[in-house]
């Protein structure tokens, strides 16, 4: 584990929490963000108390999912801050500091505002965490799969399109040399096609979310999406993880 002590304080925190996901993708454009915030808010509809933390902090977008702006997320301190609060949701995306403004942060400064993040927020009483991740696998994040190993485990999205199955096993292969055993897959905008794939890399295949023309319609109200049709596909998903 890294010597940083902010990583100590993040595996004491998330020690805490039964059920801890990092969702990742390998390229844009595959949804993960979405992904990442309707099993986190379905899930809190479920009666269980969950969270949800945005850490892809150059282009945060779950704020936008939920339907929330970056002035109305206030966080308390209370032993770190406290999250955000959507009933059963506890909520933290740094757009609340950053109030939608361009963050730019490469190297060095992307791992020391991950490691605060990770050591700050304070998810007391939450049963299920889900992590939010940029697209791809920047050293900030295989940090994170490296020290956090055995407490979080990785969700990978993908399509059924080719480019994306390629980059996919390309990812499965950099998780599987950090010595991650267990990978979950969800397949969206598919219809079953990637379940094969799963089996022959090993993955655990979680379910899929078909393609939805109108998806567009669900986001941006927590009303709208508590009565998306498509919230059956992701309860589905809750069930297998």
């Amino acid at each position: 584990m890294s010597s940083d002590p902010r990583f100590h304080g993040a595996v004491k925190r998330l020690k805490q929490i039964p059920k801890v996901y990092m969702v990742l993708s390998s390229k844009g454009g595959v949804g993960k963000s979405i992904v990442s915030t309707l099993l986190s808010y379905y899930s809190s509809l479920k009666n269980t108390p969950t969270g949800l933390l945005d850490l892809d902090f150059t282009n945060p977008s779950t704020h936008i999912i939920l339907g929330f702006r970056p002035e109305e997320l206030s966080y308390r301190e209370e032993k770190g801050l406290e999250p955000f609060k959507i009933g059963k949701l506890s909520y933290f995306s740094i757009i609340s500091f950053t109030k939608d403004n361009p963050l730019v942060l490469k190297g060095e400064e992307a791992r020391n505002v991950m490691r605060e993040v990770l050591s700050i927020v304070n998810w007391v009483g939450v049963q299920k965490l889900f992590i939010d991740t940029p697209p791809g696998l920047s050293d900030e994040q295989l940090e994170a799969i490296y020290n956090l190993k055995g407490l979080v485990k990785p969700i990978v999205v993908s399509t059924p399109h080719k480019l994306s199955i390629q980059s996919v096993s390309r990812l499965v292969r950099i998780l599987r040399d950090a010595g991650v055993s267990e990978i979950i897959l969800v397949e969206n905008m598919g219809s079953g096609e990637l379940k094969t794939f799963a089996d022959s890399e090993g993955l655990k295949y979680a379910g899929y979310i078909p393609f939805v023309e109108n998806i567009e319609e669900c986001i941006g109200s927590i009303s709208k999406l508590e009565n998306c049709r498509i919230r059956e596909y992701f309860e589905a998903i809750l069930t297998k993880i």
